[in-house]
Formats: C-alpha cells, structure tokens, sequence
C-alpha cells in the first residue's frame, strides 16, 4: 500500500485546509486510517482516526476543529482542518493499519500500530 498526502500549504490562523491521502496498491476500505503530526523539536503525535465501519478518535487539541472522513470508493481519506492555529503547524502524515480490534479501543491512537505511511505534507500557519 502506497499512501500520499496533499493539501498542506500556508495558511493564516483561524483559515481552514483540507489534507487528502490516496492510497494506491489495494484497497484500505478495510484498514483504519490515521492523521498524525510532528513539528520541529516534537514527537510526532496522534491527530485524528477513522476505523473501517466509521468510527472517528480526536486528539483532544483538535476536537471540534478537525473532521476526519473516507472515501472507500476513492480509497481516500480526508482531514478537514478549520481554525487552524499556528501550535497546528506541523507536517502531517497519513497512516494505515490492517488490524481492527474492538479489544484494544485506544489502537488508532497508536503510531506503532499502523503499518503503512506517507511521507507527509507541510501545513504552516501564521498568526
């Protein structure tokens, strides 16, 4: 599986971007799908999840502010980012896993879980 991020750019504080990631090689209908982060000097840290049957996870930092979706026909995942603050500013990677659990709810939050990555998109904000 082949992921690769777009949508990153500049952006003012309180605008709004929109990331994609297409996945290529086979279909992710099936895989949970992440959003993680990592700015300068940072881990890179959880942003947002979506599992196959729909179910979303949220960083605290950015609930309410980000929406996470899916577009299994496309086999492409979204992020959609309002309000952004300059603490957003990051690149910002797109992230899959095979295996789905009900057993361990906090999985998706995991970076070690996924087993595919893109290689990321730039997302700066200006205050």
């Amino acid at each position: 599986v082949q992921l690769v991020e777009s949508g990153g750019g500049l952006v003012q504080a309180g605008g709004s971007l929109r990331l994609s990631c297409a996945a290529s090689g086979r279909t992710v209908a099936a895989y949970t799908m992440g959003w993680f982060r990592q700015a300068p000097g940072k881990e890179r840290e959880f942003v947002a999840a979506i599992t196959w049957g729909g179910g979303t996870y949220y960083a605290d930092s950015v609930k309410g502010r980000f929406t996470i979706s899916r577009d299994n026909a496309k086999n492409t995942m979204y992020l959609q980012m309002n309000s952004l603050k300059p603490e957003d500013a990051a690149v910002y990677y797109c992230a899959a896993d095979r295996l789905y659990t009900a057993y361990d709810p906090d999985r998706p939050r995991r970076a070690g879980a996924y087993d595919y990555w893109g290689q990321g998109t730039q997302v700066a904000v200006s205050s």
